[in-house]
């Protein structure tokens, strides 16, 4: 069993084709993140200021349905690419990287496959890295796949020193 993490995104999808090479009719959950809307609030520093008027519970059960969806999503494209797959779900309670390496461990994953957005300098200082936290707090190995721009963008750089 493998663990990809999954958010729809062109890195995403780079991980998921990655991992049907590396792992080849391997069992695998395609796992999407979602945060409560009261904790995306927080973290940005914002409260509700009338939150009789706001259905935390129906804002929260839209988000985990769309993250459920985009999940299916990435299994679908798994499964099409010889994967055992399904869709799963994790919730933030600290970080994206914890949730991540939390799934994974509920799952009992022997791996974690995950794409990088391929951020650097100010911007992977301020914004972080999920990749680089789940590489860095996993308990089990890490696969840490890079998109096609990404590949571009580098193969570019090492051409040119």
């Amino acid at each position: 069993m493998i663990l990809i993490a999954y958010d729809g995104s062109n890195d995403a999808k780079a991980a998921i084709t990655e991992a049907a090479s590396l792992f080849p009719g391997e069992a695998a959950v395609v796992a999407t993140v979602w945060q409560r809307f009261i904790d995306t609030m927080a973290r940005a520093g914002t409260t509700i200021g009338a939150p009789a008027i706001v259905d935390l519970d129906e804002i929260d059960g839209a988000t985990e349905g769309a993250a459920k969806e985009t999940a299916e999503e990435g299994a679908a494209q798994a499964r099409g690419l010889g994967l055992d797959a399904r869709g799963g779900t994790a919730s933030v309670l600290t970080t994206v990287a914890d949730a991540v390496i939390h799934q994974a461990r509920d799952v009992n994953a022997r791996a974690i496959v995950i794409g990088t957005r391929g951020l650097t300098g100010l911007k992977s200082i301020v914004l972080g890295s999920v990749s680089s936290g789940v590489l860095h707090h996993s308990d089990r190995p890490v696969v840490v796949v890079p998109s096609p721009a990404v590949i571009e963008a580098r193969q570019k750089h090492i051409a040119e020193t």
